[in-house]
């Protein structure tokens, strides 16, 4: 198939859609903001209708009520992303009467179909078919403990590590010592109860008092810890697909995993205007696809999956993996098709014919993904300072953001189930070349300024390669 042909590409995005054709679907659980781009993919595949299960608003546009029938499930304030992420699977196998209710009234002969996140398995849930959801298997895969295991096995240039218990401080300490390669030593706990991620379970430690922070943080959270020397470089990641007859790979993203005066990192959101030195992407991309025919090997695997690392001085190191259809892809796919990247992963993960080989997909989207460059700057912060969706028009002067009407950004900020959720759209302010962590820098400060978030001073990471 020639996937630079607008109209073959549309062919093959209208038979990916045919698990929607004819059915009613049923998408969540997330905010409402985050599911209205759902409204046309399931619409163009033509569904019998959409029901939105939200537990909350969000930041931005909301599906009309034209679009699809909304039930709000009403959650308690999460402390933190992670937590909210993790009870997606078990809110949906146990919704509360008043909900499953309203699913039984838009769906009594339970024949439609669940449209779920990443973070749900994908098992039926009260007796309807799950769609986006993985393998409990899968997500099992999502655990820095397992990743070293997973660079080992297919030879990755990794740091040195060693995995330790959780509530032994000496050897903690031991270990810790023995890694400092001068800027300290960075623990990341497991995931003994499930995911984690946005570094909720990653301490930078280099001193008694973030020591003792650091244990008491993962002694009752974690069986083992994982200790490496602190990365200096610009974090980044690099995504493939598993198909039927291989691994397809992408380009390089950066990430803004920003850091504060307390050497807290503090996350924000990816961008693929940066570029790595040539020879440092074609290495990133042998590793993704060694790393996916391993996965298929191990565990079956189909669909997205991402490598998440630091370009250091020495060049690229993994620190995790994310067998997921994760962030940084996601901004990917939202330069050159969403539809077509979202449509296939919920074909492969379901075990369908995706309709396209590795060599197509890959000759096509990759030069799809170096020509359209995105960014994409986040900021989460766990204090709620708005109670609903509100937008300010903004510029960028390569230092600070501004308010200004006649603006090329717009900022939209919105309550989440975690506190704040603020985004900048369209994004597309970083020139390729240039990176998206100093315009994330600028986000954040201007919330603090403007909302009083409290991220304080915040700086990105520096490129040393």
């Amino acid at each position: 198939m020639d996937l630079f042909d607008p109209a073959q590409r549309q062919a093959w995005i209208d038979d990916l859609g045919t698990v929607f054709a004819g059915r009613r679907v049923i998408a969540g659980i997330a905010p409402l903001a985050g599911l209205v781009d759902l409204v046309p993919l399931t619409r163009d595949a033509g569904a019998d209708g959409l029901m939105f299960v939200a537990n909350g608003t969000g930041a931005g546009p909301v599906p009309s009520p034209d679009d699809g029938r909304v039930v709000l499930v009403e959650v308690a304030r999460y402390p933190t992303v992670t937590e909210e992420l993790r009870a997606h699977d078990r809110l949906l196998r146990d919704l509360p009467d008043a909900v499953r209710a309203e699913v039984d009234d838009f769906d009594p002969d339970r024949k439609a179909v669940w449209l779920v996140g990443p973070f749900v398995a994908n098992e039926p849930i009260e007796g309807r078919d799950v769609v986006g959801g993985r393998r409990r298997s899968w997500i099992a895969l999502e655990d820095k403990i397992v990743a070293e295991e997973i660079w080992s096995a297919v030879g990755a240039a990794q740091s040195p590590y060693r995995v330790v218990p959780a509530d032994s401080p000496d050897l903690l300490d031991e270990a810790s010592a023995a890694l400092d390669a001068g800027s300290g030593a960075v623990w990341s706990g497991d995931a003994r109860d499930g995911f984690n991620g946005g570094g909720e379970f990653v301490r930078w430690v280099t001193d008694a008092a973030e020591r003792e922070a650091a244990l008491g943080f993962f002694a009752p959270r974690c069986d083992r810890v994982r200790v490496m020397p602190f990365l200096e470089g610009v974090p980044c990641s690099i995504h493939g697909m598993v198909l039927p007859d291989g691994t397809a790979v992408f380009r390089p993203v950066e990430l803004a995993i920003l850091r504060d005066a307390g050497r807290r990192f503090v996350y924000g959101g990816q961008g693929t205007s940066w570029d790595p030195a040539d020879r440092d992407r074609e290495e990133m991309r042998d590793l993704v696809r060694r790393t996916g025919e391993h996965l298929r090997e191990r565990a079956d695997y189909r669909g997205a999956f991402g490598i998440d690392g630091v370009m250091t001085a020495d060049g690229f190191r993994p620190t995790e993996l994310n067998p997921r259809f994760s962030g940084g892809l996601n901004t990917l796919a939202r330069g050159v098709g969403y539809a077509a990247f979202s449509l296939l992963q919920y074909a492969l993960v379901a075990g369908r014919d995706p309709g396209v080989s590795t060599a197509e997909l890959e000759l096509w989207a990759l030069a799809a993904m170096d020509a359209e460059r995105v960014v994409k700057p986040l900021a989460v912060s766990d204090r709620r300072v708005v109670e609903e969706s509100l937008e300010v028009r903004l510029s960028w002067d390569g230092e600070r953001l501004r308010r200004d009407d006649g603006g090329q950004l717009t900022l939209v900020v919105g309550p989440s189930a975690a506190g704040t959720f603020a985004k900048l759209v369209p994004g597309r302010a970083v020139r390729p070349g240039e990176r998206v962590g100093p315009l994330n820098v600028a986000l954040m400060r201007f919330l603090d300024e403007e909302l009083g978030t409290g991220f304080g001073p915040v700086e990105a990471a520096p490129d040393v390669r």
